[in-house]
Parts: structure tokens; C-alpha cells; sequence
């Protein structure tokens, strides 16, 4: 009864403005907590590592994503489904390691960053350190472990945003013994 006079829910767009505000001013308070930027970059990597462990099962229930049988097919996944999903953008996946280990996520646009200009005393402030962590905890929960990392932003002026993932491992269940 109480929302009678409502008549629609907040669009994508405005749901999107939030989140980046929101995030905004979390980096805001955390830059304010902490000493340094390094120390900053930590807790936006262990947020996000922790977001990322729990968004797996909402992601696995949404999407209807099997389980992937190499490196490339997770990577097609996180650029096609999760990131659309997510933060409503499809990054590019290039820069292939001739192992096939490691990639890079280009993002021409990063919703996170709308809105923020880096302050010159914050030049090595990752400012998208939390989708860093939400992707190692993400994976790590598919038995993946992997390193993630910004090597290009256009936060300090580079004219893209890339994220570098490399696979270091898979992720062996630890069952008791005689249970395997």
C-alpha cells in the first residue's frame, strides 16, 4: 500500500549513476583512512576479492554459464556475459600470451571512473583496484586462481583502461582423504 504512488523502478541508467557515486565516495573515505595510496589499493583489492566471492553463485544462477574447459573460454565469458551483466559494457579481449595464460581486457569506457579526476596527490591511486579483486575471488570460487591488474588507465591519462589477467594455477579441491 505504501508504494501505491510508485509507478516505475529507477533505470539501468540511474542505478548506474548511483553505483559509480556510491563507489565514489568509498574511495573518497578510504583515501581518507589510510596513509597512502598503496595501502588504499590493498583495501579496494580485498573488497573487491571478497564482492567477487560471493557475486560467483548470483552470476552461475543468472547467466546459465557452464563450466568453462580452458583459459580463452573464461575469458569470453568475463568480456561477454559478466561484464555486460554487471557494469553494462563489453570489453575487448586482446594481447594474448603466445602461451595462452594471460590477456588483457581493454575497456574503451570504465563506468567506475564517470565523474572522478584523479587529485595530483593521488597519482598512484588504482582507483578500479575493487574489480581487480572481484574477479581473483570470482574465479578462485571456479577452482582459478589468477592474477589481475591495471597496467593501463585513463584515469592517468592513458587513452584506454586495461586490466591484465594472468591464469597461474587451477585449484585442486582439498577432499579428506579417502573421499576422493
Amino acid at each position: 500500500r505504501g508504494l501505491r504512488g510508485l509507478k516505475e523502478f529507477p533505470s539501468p541508467v540511474q542505478n548506474s549513476e548511483l553505483f559509480t557515486l556510491t563507489y565514489g565516495a568509498l574511495v573518497t573515505q578510504l583515501c581518507k583512512d589510510y596513509e597512502n595510496d598503496e595501502d588504499v589499493n590493498k583495501q579496494l583489492d580485498k573488497m573487491g576479492y571478497n564482492i567477487g566471492v560471493r557475486l560467483i553463485e548470483d552470476f552461475l544462477a543468472r547467466s546459465n554459464v557452464g563450466r568453462c574447459h580452458d583459459f580463452r573460454e573464461t575469458a569470453d565469458v568475463i568480456a561477454k556475459i559478466a561484464f555486460k551483466m554487471y557494469l553494462g559494457i563489453t570489453p575487448s579481449i586482446t594481447n594474448w600470451s603466445p602461451g595462452g595464460d594471460e590477456f588483457s581486457l581493454i575497456l574503451e569506457n570504465n563506468p567506475l571512473v564517470d565523474f572522478v579526476e584523479l587529485p595530483d596527490n593521488h597519482s598512484t591511486l588504482i582507483y578500479s583496484n575493487l574489480l581487480c579483486g572481484v574477479l581473483r575471488g570470482a574465479l578462485e570460487m571456479v577452482q582459478m586462481a589468477v592474477d589481475v591488474k591495471f597496467v593501463q588507465d585513463t584515469l592517468k591519462g592513458d587513452s584506454v583502461t586495461e586490466i591484465r589477467m594472468k591464469f597461474i594455477r587451477r585449484i585442486e579441491d582439498n577432499l579428506p582423504a579417502g573421499e576422493e
